[in-house]
């Protein structure tokens, strides 16, 4: 990967993520940009107002949010990124209240890139893994049922 690539969305995902400044996703984020996801099933995905809307919910719920990318593949104009986020919920999230438990999910995100920007993202993740760990639903216990 391209080292200027890899420090620019590096930098731009610890900025949003980390510290919600949602200033450095202007550099990297095409204007006509679109988010992709389960929750996005209708084809549009998320605009990068929305996408920025998901993350500051996500800030508030945990403050002290921390995601790191552990993976970064280049292909051409399409970029993989393999990443884990940490935190402690100490806001409300999804109308459940805080439960100050400590958190870690992981996922990956597939971007294709025009030029310098992210046209498209496309991301994944087991949004089950959150509500297990807030104590929302009980994955091993599901599992044992069936």
């Amino acid at each position: 990967m391209s080292s200027e690539r890899k420090k620019t969305v590096t930098q731009a995902w610890e900025a949003a993520w980390d510290r919600g400044e949602f200033d450095a996703l202007e550099a990297l984020l095409a204007p006509g940009y679109r988010r992709h996801s389960s929750r996005t099933s209708d084809g549009t995905g998320q605009s990068r107002e929305e996408f920025e809307a998901v993350i500051a919910s996500t800030r508030l719920a945990f403050p002290d949010l921390h995601t790191e990318i552990l993976d970064l593949v280049e292909d051409g104009d399409s970029v993989a990124i393999r990443w884990r986020s940490t935190g402690t919920h100490t806001g409300r999230l999804m109308g459940v209240p805080a439960t100050n438990k400590a958190v870690e999910v992981t996922g990956a995100t597939f971007a294709r890139f025009e030029g310098d920007q992210i046209s498209e993202e496309w991301v994944t993740w087991d949004p089950r893994e959150l509500l297990e760990a807030i104590g929302v639903i009980h994955l091993a216990s599901a599992e044992s049922a069936s």
